[in-house]
């Protein structure tokens, strides 16, 4: 019998945290201030909403528990990175993120850059190791690395960067999220669904629409709170994207525009796993999650 999904939420929470503290290096190992602050940037913080879809597409198909683990903490690493290098001056120089300094203020740039380099070659070391088919993991490292990449989350950052100031459309934003937000939840879910099994083209169909509506529901509900939480609720630096005049669906949509869009985005997702039946309940669940969350 399934266990209720806040109950498994933690515990699933809690697996990933074992996971990423065995797969970094210790803060004793050499150079032992790049492995505290890695550590720093990966541990203690964060909603684990990565891990969390890895772990509920791997209940999909049975996926060992071994395999999850390390899929779960390759996306980690990979969004842990992101956000290092998105926090640095150079980008959107943020000074709070997950309630505490931001890496380059905790410690240095250089530091900073290092780090979220370390944690990016850390994702695929951990990926491509462990028990499994060889096969199977080069697919799944395949899938990481194009949403990591120019066609995917860097892709996304850089459209983000140009976009400063300018008036993108509706489409123009949402291809952006759908890179920089989109892309590694959907990589996420394709690698929980992986370490189960060889996916159908109807199954990774039915994924990816999933993907697609909870990556935007994601941005879309970032958008709002933004526009609308505390720094102190978020734990990151409160109505920024205003100030730093960057398009959002708030400024495009309207407030009450971009809450509608939130849950007809969350009925896309949930209507995209029902061939899938009751093995997707967590993915179902964690679709409302996202549209919920208030921070």
């Amino acid at each position: 019998m399934s266990m209720d999904f806040r109950t498994w939420m933690k515990a699933t929470q809690d697996l990933c945290e074992q996971a990423l503290s065995e797969f970094i290096p210790t803060s004793s190992t050499v150079p032992q201030r790049l492995h505290e602050a890695m550590r720093y940037a990966a541990l203690d913080g964060g909603k684990r909403v990565r891990p969390l879809l890895v772990f509920a597409a791997g209940r999909l198909f049975n996926a060992p528990e071994e395999l999850l683990r390390r899929a779960a903490a390759a996306v980690e690493m990979i969004h842990a990175y992101s956000l290092v290098h998105d926090d640095m001056p150079c980008m959107d120089d943020d000074a709070l993120r997950r309630g505490k300094p931001t890496v380059h203020v905790k410690y240095d740039e250089a530091s900073a850059l290092l780090v979220g380099d370390a944690l990016q070659a850390q994702a695929f070391i951990v990926l491509s190791e462990g028990a499994g088919d060889a096969s199977t993991k080069l697919a799944m490292v395949r899938v990481l690395a194009q949403a990591s990449g120019s066609l995917g989350m860097c892709g996304g950052q850089a459209i983000d960067l140009a976009s400063v100031g300018l008036a993108l459309n509706r489409a123009e934003l949402e291809q952006m999220h759908r890179l920089k937000t989109g892309a590694l939840l959907r990589a996420a879910v394709l690698l929980g669904a992986m370490s189960g099994k060889t996916l159908s083209t109807s199954e990774i169909e039915a994924l990816d629409v999933y993907s697609a509506a909870i990556g935007l529901a994601f941005q879309v509900v970032d958008d709002i709170l933004d526009a609308t939480a505390d720094s102190a609720t978020l734990g990151k630096t409160a109505g920024k994207d205003a100030a730093d005049n960057k398009p959002t669906y708030v400024s495009l949509l309207g407030l009450d525009a971009s809450k509608e869009l939130a849950i007809q985005l969350c009925k896309d997702a949930h209507g995209a796993l029902l061939p899938f039946g009751p093995q997707a309940q967590y993915l179902h669940d964690l679709a409302d999650l996202i549209v919920q969350r208030q921070a």
